[in-house]
This record gives structure tokens, sequence and C-alpha cells, in this order.
């Protein structure tokens, strides 16, 4: 598989299981899975084929590790879901709350930092703020809008003064909001 078809299969993959399932006649369960043969044949009805095959290398070589499927559900078939960030409402990924390490990471874009500095880190349009485990993750994520800024999280702090936090499978830590006290920005 060309990276070219990796690309655009992940994109597609994205696009379905954290933002607009609707658009191709997905219905997402609570937890946010489907079966994915219903994916791959709502895919197909809608103009964009893929294999079983092509799904199992992408989400097996996702670098992000995007996506997870579980294979323990004998009513339902192999079931597939975005790790986390979904616009989608109503979907609750059901991770337990975790003790966050110390610091963690946020990279975003210059144009961001000034809003960021009066209302801390908000979700947006997503269901949590995302923050990287590490700075050089972080980095990787502010920089696909061009130059990252990558802020610090004091995540000890905030979770000492009671912020709850998950992480998903990939990783990716999650948060409802991250107040301006618990930030840290670069050059402060």
């Amino acid at each position: 598989m060309n990276e070219h078809r990796i690309i655009k299969v992940s994109k597609y993959l994205s696009k379905h299981l954290r933002h607009q399932p609707e658009r191709i006649g997905l219905i997402l369960d609570d937890h946010g899975w489907v079966e994915v043969e219903t994916l791959i044949r709502a895919a197909a009805e809608h103009g964009f084929r893929f294999t079983r095959a092509e799904l199992d290398h992408v989400v097996a070589t996702n670098d992000k590790q995007r996506f997870a499927v579980r294979n323990d559900d004998p009513l339902r078939g192999t079931l597939i879901r975005a790790s986390q960030g979904h616009t989608v409402t109503g979907i609750d990924l059901a991770l337990p709350p975790a003790e966050p390490p110390a610091y963690l990471f946020h990279g975003t874009h210059p144009r961001a930092v000034a809003a960021i500095r009066t209302e801390g880190l908000r979700p947006m349009n997503r269901h949590d703020v995302h923050l990287s485990p590490d700075r050089e993750t972080a980095t990787r994520v502010g920089a696909r809008r061009g130059r990252p800024v990558v802020l610090s999280v004091d995540a000890g702090a905030m979770h000492r003064a009671g912020h709850v936090f998950r992480v998903s499978a990939n990783g990716v830590w999650l948060t409802a909001h991250v107040p301006t006290e618990f930030l840290r920005f670069p050059g402060a």
C-alpha cells in the first residue's frame, strides 16, 4: 500500500469516525464504535472503496494510532472507532480518570497564543482539550498549521486542584479545559 493511499484512507476514516458519520449513513454507538463491515460497505456505497486489508494496514501503521479495533463482541463482529477527537455529540469514550504526569504539552500555532493567554486551552469543537505526553509530539501536532508553539501544562497541579484527566488508547491526554494559571508559555 503506497503512502498516498494510506493517507487518503486514514483521512476518510477520521472524517467519518470522528466528525461526520451521518454523511455515509453510519450510526456510531454511544462509545463511538461501529462494525468494520458496516463501515466498509457504507464507504463503498458512497463512492470510496477500500478493503479490510487496507483498513487493517492503516490502523496498524498510523503514527498517531488514531483508530482502535475490537474483536471481542460476538454479536456485532469486529468494531472500529476513532481513539479521540470526536466532534460528534453524544460520544462517550468511557475512558476512566487517570493521574497525569507532572507536565503535559500542547502544540498550537502563533495566531492562537493571544486567545489562549486570555481563555486558557478550550476544546473548541471537540469534546476535550488534547495534550501530548512529550514536547516532541506536541511540536509535531503544532506544526500541522505552520511554525509550532509548544505550551507546557502543569498537569500535576491541575490534578491536585481537582481537574479530571483521561488518557486515550494512543496516549493522548484529555481534559475539559486548561485554565491559564496552569500554562507555561515559551519565553516566560
